[in-house]
């Protein structure tokens, strides 16, 4: 498992708030922040810098549920010499059966919206769902009839998106198209891409255990999550 390494954030803002209202017309709020102090010196900033970023990382990864105060003492513990609450061998399965057990909390909140919302978008014109549980929509069929092979390179462009509507991945915002193996992909995509052919344009609707899982395979894409796709499929590569 991955080795994560945690640094103590140890600088932090105060803000104060003033409101001031009128009797018939509220005003809106403002808020004054006071200075944050300035570091003396490389050491004290590249300190706090540090600790946004691996406090930035952490939370994304699902972390943020931890006992802070415990995160505190243990990391002043090793820049100190102290002995660890926890000895060397177990400190890794702690980390990894926290990281389970948050990942099936979050897998099972997103598997039980994206069942809600695939039962309910099945019943959408146009849309078709597979023996699978994959759906698509043909947004464009392409004039050529020729359809790639699970051993195909095929060239696509595509823009994914969650089911909020935040984009995780994009070529088409890239402005370059993507050349990859059929059998490379996730099981969603190898499956919809032997159905299409050259020149079409499909909306996929992914669910997770077509996709990632349970798994986390980004800070952007959660564990559980369904996938949404537009898949322009361009051509299919010749050796």
């Amino acid at each position: 498992m991955k080795r994560i390494f945690i640094c103590l954030l140890l600088a932090s803002f105060g803000a104060n708030a003033q409101v001031k209202t009128a009797a018939k017309a509220p005003v809106k709020p403002t808020v004054a922040l006071k200075p944050m102090g300035v570091f003396k010196n490389g050491a004290d900033s590249a300190g706090y810098a540090l600790g946004v970023r691996i406090g930035q990382n952490l939370k994304a990864q699902g972390f943020d549920a931890i006992n802070l105060p415990n995160l505190y003492r243990a990391i002043g513990d090793v820049f100190t010499g102290k002995a660890t609450a926890l000895p060397e061998a177990v400190l890794d399965k702690c980390i990894g059966e926290f990281v389970q057990k948050a990942n099936e909390q979050k897998s099972s909140g997103a598997k039980k919206a994206a069942a809600a919302f695939l039962a309910a978008n099945a019943k959408k014109p146009g849309v078709v769902t597979l023996a699978s549980g994959l759906q698509y929509v043909v947004v464009k069929a392409g004039a050529d009839t020729t359809k790639p092979k699970l051993t195909d390179k095929v060239k696509c462009h595509y823009h994914g998106t969650l089911l909020d509507g935040s984009i995780f991945d994009s070529s088409v915002d890239r402005g370059e198209p993507v050349v990859f193996p059929v059998n490379g992909v996730i099981k969603g995509w190898q499956e919809a891409l032997q159905l299409m052919t050259v020149g079409s344009k499909w909306k996929l609707y992914v669910p997770s255990d077509l996709a990632y899982g349970d798994s986390s395979p980004s800070p952007k894409i959660g564990p559980g999550a369904l996938l949404v796709f537009d898949v322009e499929l361009i051509s299919i590569e010749k050796e």
